[in-house]
């Protein structure tokens, strides 16, 4: 297959890129890493009359720490935050996360910034910035705004930008010293879809939880938080019991798409088993443990 016809721009600045969105509208689409979207224009799911080519804005391309916070650059390459030491001081569960994407030769193409502005339920990064209170920084022509993930993730494939708007930076704030982090996945095979994955983050006052998030994806329209199992867990001393009752209290909540890889029930199952597999693995790393 491929693409229906369009015309090409190549803007080498933020500024020029969204410009030209702000000039075609709906009739445009940004092209980052392309290893989504070729595959939507080859099937012609999407058939922009404008693509609008960021590669060669090569100032959204940084990793650097603001304060504690992790700002990432919406055109850094996967492998880039892969291989980042700020990344892995500041935010190692979304090193953790980006090493389950795919293969090594999609994330040396594929963007952070194209990756959560995809909004793919299943995807992994947008299930971590869900789980660190991530802010998502959107450009336009009259100034920028920034929305926190939980207001940016909308449906399946669907995000909260405008059609003159251009992700521009992932801001990831600092969780405590000596917090835990777990992220797991289930695939049938390495590199593929996973039918679901889990973020987690966990921070002890001595035995007890005091702070903690549990993020899923794969599970339901958009990355979700599990609000009823960190409401369970936290101010709880950390043991097998009150994992597994984090874990049933969080399957309820899940509403999975529907899909030929896996019903509903058995993803809310394999979601159990994910949520105590990945609390276990935080509370140990939480504790210096190995």
């Amino acid at each position: 297959m491929k693409p229906a016809p369009f015309h090409y721009h190549a803007p080498t600045s933020t500024g020029e890129a969204v410009e030209l969105l702000a000039e075609f509208g709906d009739r445009g689409r940004v092209l980052a890493g392309g290893q989504s979207l070729f595959q939507l224009m080859n099937f012609r799911v999407v058939k922009p009359e404008n693509l609008i080519d960021i590669n060669p804005v090569t100032e959204l391309d940084y990793i650097r720490s603001d304060n504690g916070t992790l700002a990432i650059g919406a055109r850094t390459r996967q492998s880039t935050l892969e291989r980042s030491r700020e990344a892995a001081e500041w935010a190692t569960l979304m090193v953790e996360a980006v090493k389950n994407v795919a293969h090594p030769s999609v994330r040396n193409r594929g963007t952070v910034g194209g990756s959560v502005a995809y909004a793919d339920p299943a995807s992994e990064l947008p299930a971590v910035v869900l789980a660190m209170d991530g802010e998502l920084v959107l450009t336009r022509g009259q100034g920028q705004r920034t929305l926190a993930a939980a207001d940016f993730f909308r449906g399946p494939y669907t995000n909260a930008c405008s059609a003159d708007e251009l992700l521009t930076e992932v801001r990831l704030p600092p969780w405590p010293s000596g917090t835990g982090h777990a992220f797991l996945e289930f695939q049938r095979k390495h590199g593929s879809y996973a039918l679901m994955g889990t973020a987690v983050l966990v921070h002890l006052d001595g035995d007890s939880i005091d702070r903690v998030a549990i993020s899923l994806c794969g599970v339901d329209e958009t990355p979700v938080r599990a609000h009823k199992a960190e409401e369970l867990l936290t101010g709880n001393a950390s043991s097998e019991e009150v994992f597994e009752e984090a874990a049933e209290a969080a399957a309820p909540e899940l509403k999975p798409l529907p899909d030929p890889k896996g019903s509903p029930e058995y993803r809310r199952k394999l979601a159990k088993v994910y949520i105590r597999r990945a609390l276990e693995l935080a509370v140990r790393r939480a504790k210096g443990e190995r």
